[in-house]
């Protein structure tokens, strides 16, 4: 049904350990991509039995842009300080500071989003909607959908990974748990761009990271 190289395949693909990636492929009769689905799934789940859970341990991890032109803190906690110190948690933190660098999140995830923000948000989709012709009835329905978009482009747990647009910050966390067996969360962040707020030359060091992420993706 399934080899050795499929095994090895799926544990490359997914940084899951063997026996869970053996697992995987019985239960999707050897598909390697129903199973690497299945351990994502496992991983939600594992990651919210976990969410009770006290993570107080961790790093603060750093990012620095070529040229020191964007610079990135992130609190990432764990509940262990033999988990903060594993290769898998420390290559999180970094994959997860360069991609605050590029694409520049305000959020760590949508309940830190003001309401009167929310709100705004939806009057400005709504005279969009209006204006676009589209019918009362309909309205509200595409309210929520732009809203969805809206919290992907401000919300870091919901954005498409920088090196890996097919998972979302929060699968990739997922993936963590499901491999390090411990409640993750991304704390805080700060991000600093040289000059921001400043007038200057338009120089879009974003599209620079993001660049360099995928090229080391």
């Amino acid at each position: 049904m399934f080899t050795t190289e499929d095994i090895v395949k799926l544990r490359k693909r997914t940084n899951c350990g063997m026996m869970d990636c053996k697992k995987a492929l019985e239960a999707c009769n050897g598909d390697i991509d129903k199973a690497t689905e299945w351990l994502r799934e496992k991983g939600m789940a594992k990651a919210a039995k976990k969410a009770d859970r006290i993570a107080a341990e961790g790093l603060v991890s750093s990012y620095i842009h070529m040229g020191g032109k964007i610079g990135v803190l992130l609190e990432v906690n764990c509940e262990t300080d033999f988990a903060s110190k594993s290769e898998k948690f420390v290559q999180l933190c970094k994959d997860i500071a360069m991609h605050i660098a590029a694409v520049n999140p305000t959020y760590v995830r949508r309940e830190e989003v003001a309401a009167e923000a929310v709100e705004h948000e939806k009057e400005v989709l709504k005279a969009q909607a209006l204006n676009e012709g589209k019918p009362a009835n309909i309205v509200e329905r595409m309210i929520e959908g732009r809203l969805k978009k809206f919290y992907e482009e401000v919300c870091l747990m919901e954005q498409p990974f920088v090196k890996n647009p097919d998972q979302t910050i929060t699968d990739l966390i997922n993936d963590a748990v499901l491999t390090i067996g411990e409640k993750i969360t991304v704390r805080r962040f700060v991000r600093y761009e040289m000059g921001e707020g400043l007038e200057k030359r338009n120089d879009n060091f974003a599209e620079e990271v993001m660049s360099q992420a995928n090229g080391n993706a």
